[in-house]
């Protein structure tokens, strides 16, 4: 299996049948999975996906009884995975699925000792701006250009997932990621992915102001965290 692309889904019952859709494409000639990772739902997401997973090859589910985080989600459908390129994107189809192709060509290009991201455009000025804050902010305290933090697809070698060490259970998760590259030397190729609006519901943490600056707190926490324990 050349590439596992994982895919973290809370309460997104109503996104599940496009989304599926949208990842037809990935899996179409086997050398790549799709793992939906059922992260403590509850709504229908579970009922629609065993409905729905039988008509997709490729595409399969990995189910979390309770909501631990983002990040725990994302974990467990890594640690299920089977491919030798390793991926995460959003659920909410704010980026496309088929990203992460794009991404691969990159590692069949440049070879599999690279760390892949994609950077986002089509965001609203607002968003743009908080993200550029927080990349500064961020590059100048771990020393290491940390630039849109929270762009998917992220994509990365099973071997530098086998170095990570207590990695984070809540959205800290990309930071530890990208760091982690960072720190160890690894090359960054970055490609422009564009972000538009979700195709159902709302977003679970981008709510408010009041949303953000929690956000703010517990990026600014780990940061430091980081910075004491993981060796440049």
């Amino acid at each position: 299996m050349r590439l596992s692309l994982i895919i973290p889904c809370y309460n997104e019952a109503a996104n599940l049948p496009l989304l599926l859709d949208r990842c037809r494409e990935v899996t179409r000639g086997g050398a790549a999975e799709v793992i939906l990772v059922d992260n403590g739902s509850i709504d229908e997401s579970a009922e629609i996906l065993a409905r729905l997973l039988p008509s997709y090859p490729g595409c399969r589910s990995v189910r979390v009884p309770a909501n631990q985080g983002y990040g725990f989600g994302i974990l467990s459908g890594l640690h299920a995975a089977q491919g030798e390129i390793l991926a995460w994107t959003h659920a909410d189809l704010q980026t496309d699925p088929e990203d992460a192709l794009r991404g691969l060509g990159l590692f069949n290009r440049h070879g599999d000792s690279i760390f892949v991201k994609g950077r986002r455009y089509g965001r609203p000025l607002a968003d743009v701006a908080f993200t550029v804050g927080m990349s500064i902010f961020e590059t100048a305290l771990l020393g290491r250009g940390m630039w849109d933090i929270n762009a998917q697809p992220t994509m990365f070698s099973r071997a530098l997932f086998r170095t990570w060490q207590e990695p984070p259970h809540d959205f800290s998760l990309d930071l530890y990621a990208f760091y982690q590259a960072r720190a160890l030397g690894i090359p960054v190729r970055r490609f422009p992915v564009r972000f538009g609006e979700r195709a159902h519901g709302t977003s679970h943490w981008n709510l408010s102001w009041a949303a953000k600056r929690k956000f703010i707190r517990r990026t600014v926490q780990f940061t430091l965290e980081l910075r004491k324990s993981l060796k440049p």
